[in-house]
């Protein structure tokens, strides 16, 4: 059995990582692994949307495997290393992380790279690298800023401490939370929703939000009409026209 499992359901691909006796913690094979599937994901047009988990009921991911961080020969290799975070947020169609436990570490930014976080109650949410000297590489400072503004952020990156879920919700960083039994059929629903829009907009909708936390107001909705037009010439978007003129629901093919 793999340590990273993959199963597809029409149009949504779960990704889960699959080490429960180890809090799911990733090694470098799984990163590799991370990032093969992250590939797959782009270039199969079947799949709409992504939903990345952990498996057990303890954690959803802990970070990276501390014990595998002393295979690397220096610390420039490991700052050059195949970086699991780096290959979720490649990913160009939406991701959804259900996340069902413990998010630490490189966890919490496996989180924070997905698009949207749905939790469980039990979950919670440590950046966590403080405690052992060094700091995130995945982006944590930069997203959980974007994410739950600079005082929250520095709190949880200058103490290590964790978040719960209820506070988690409270600051922004996840959407909802469910019981642990009801957190993936809502991931489920929700990912089936968004892949019933039209692929292209859904993907280009992602762009937009990425850039946006890099533009001023007048870049940014320069850039968004540009992308809008890109929208307005699918194929798609002519079905979305006809299909509200002649009411009946629209069949989008992500052309």
């Amino acid at each position: 059995m793999s340590d990273v499992e993959f199963m597809q359901q029409g149009p949504v691909a779960v990704m889960t990582l699959n080490r429960p006796s180890k809090l799911n913690t990733v090694t470098a094979a799984m990163a590799a692994e991370i990032k093969t599937l992250a590939e797959r994901c782009n270039d199969e047009a079947g799949i709409r949307v992504v939903i990345l988990t952990g498996a057990g009921e303890k954690a959803f991911c802990a970070g990276s495997d501390v014990r595998d961080l002393d295979n690397y020969d220096s610390a420039w290799t490991f700052r050059n290393r195949a970086d699991y975070c780096d290959s979720i947020r490649s990913i160009r169609k939406p991701v959804i992380c259900a996340v069902n436990g413990h998010a630490y570490g490189g966890g919490l930014e496996l989180c924070l790279n997905s698009d949207i976080r749905l939790a469980s109650t039990n979950a919670s949410f440590c950046a966590a690298e403080i405690k052992l000297g060094w700091i995130g590489g995945g982006g944590v400072s930069f997203l959980l800023t974007h994410n739950i503004g600079a005082s929250n952020a520095a709190k949880m990156l200058l103490t290590g401490e964790p978040v719960g879920s209820a506070e988690a919700l409270q600051r922004g960083l996840v959407s909802e939370v469910h019981a642990p039994d009801a957190l993936m059929p809502a991931a489920i629903a929700l990912a089936g929703l968004i892949a019933e829009r039209p692929p292209i907009a859904a993907q280009v909708a992602k762009d937009n939000l990425r850039a946006a936390y890099a533009m001023n107001l007048e870049m940014a909705v320069r850039y968004e009409r540009d992308l809008q037009a890109v929208c307005m010439g699918t194929a798609d978007a002519a079905e979305g026209r006809a299909a509200f003129s002649e009411k009946r629901s629209p069949r989008f093919t992500g052309r």
